[in-house]
């Protein structure tokens, strides 16, 4: 019987759910919890409400797996238009944006690579114009290496371009000690996708030890940790790590999505932690919407409850 993370994570790759769970109100009322909203209007008005309450943004437009090298183009068009808008904010590296490769063309056949990595470095360049940078997220365990190649290449020119682990995957503690260098960026998560046994821990036990292993490793690194959970008890680890390794709290951030534990960070920002929000918007919201149900059962309830109240 299929556990109900991997029966979200199925949904989220059905296109007649796709339609049928779009097309109602009730529901894209409650995803605005967690998205910024459909428009680059939208967005900006969500950064300039975080960042006006003390609290860092990097900013993803939905629409990973792209079908056809024109959708990947229009995925580096969106980004450039959102680096345009946020030019004469003037927040430097309080606003940066993440990318999914897949986006970019990644996944598709004959060079899918060579498109994302053609068509991400013009975003990569506008970030670095106006004094921020691009995060590279990190997808289906099959997508490592090509990602980490694209991120190779972009560090040429950028160095602060930034990369995501995901703790679950067993390689992850070597590659972040192969990443743990002075200037690299890191964005630890526990992972969002749905992994075999030979690729990743199951069980959660595992993946917070698996979490706590590689947050040591880049805590006592040279490199700049940005915390990527919701945990408490992570966030504590984190908190522990960086004071014994002497960390400024400049060296470090912890990073939680938009719509999640608001309060723990506001409470975080005003303890002298720099705190990152992860705000998605676009029209394309229901992948990233059934993998937030998926990450985590409080995020179902609280979904199914406002469902019933709002419908």
């Amino acid at each position: 019987m299929l556990s109900q993370k991997a029966l979200l994570l199925s949904a989220s790759r059905r296109p007649e759910l796709r339609r049928l769970v779009t097309g109602m109100p009730a529901m894209r009322r409650v995803v605005d919890r967690f998205v910024a909203g459909e428009t680059l209007d939208d967005a900006l008005a969500a950064v300039r409400r975080l960042t006006g309450e003390g609290i860092a943004v990097t900013l993803d437009h939905l629409g990973e797996g792209v079908p056809d090298p024109a959708a990947a183009r229009r995925s580096r068009d969106a980004y450039l238009a959102l680096l345009d808008g946020l030019a004469p904010l003037g927040l430097g590296p309080a606003a940066e944006v993440s990318v999914k490769l897949s986006a970019f063309g990644q996944a598709l056949p004959g060079g899918g690579t060579d498109l994302a990595l053609e068509l991400v470095r013009p975003v990569a360049e506008a970030a670095s114009a106006i004094g921020t940078t691009v995060t590279l997220d990190m997808e289906e365990s099959a997508t490592v290496d090509s990602t980490l190649a694209v991120l190779a290449e972009l560090r040429r020119d950028h160095p602060g371009t930034g990369a995501v682990l995901q703790a679950a995957l067993h390689r992850t503690e070597d590659d972040a000690r192969a990443l743990a260098v002075p200037g690299s960026r890191v964005r630890l998560v526990k992972g969002a996708y749905d992994e075999p046994p030979s690729v990743a821990h199951q069980g959660r036990r595992d993946v917070d030890a698996a979490y706590a292993r590689c947050l040591g490793v880049l805590m006592t690194g040279p490199g700049y940790p940005m915390v990527g959970t919701h945990d408490p008890r992570l966030l504590s680890v984190a908190q522990r790590l960086a004071l014994r390794a002497g960390r400024t709290p400049d060296s470090w951030e912890a990073q939680m999505l938009h719509g999640i534990r608001t309060a723990e960070q506001h409470r975080l920002a005003a303890a002298g932690v720099c705190v990152r929000a992860y705000v998605p918007y676009g029209a394309d919201w229901y992948g990233y919407f059934m993998r937030r149900l998926a990450e985590r059962p409080a995020n179902l309830r609280f979904f199914l409850r406002s469902l019933a109240t709002r419908s």
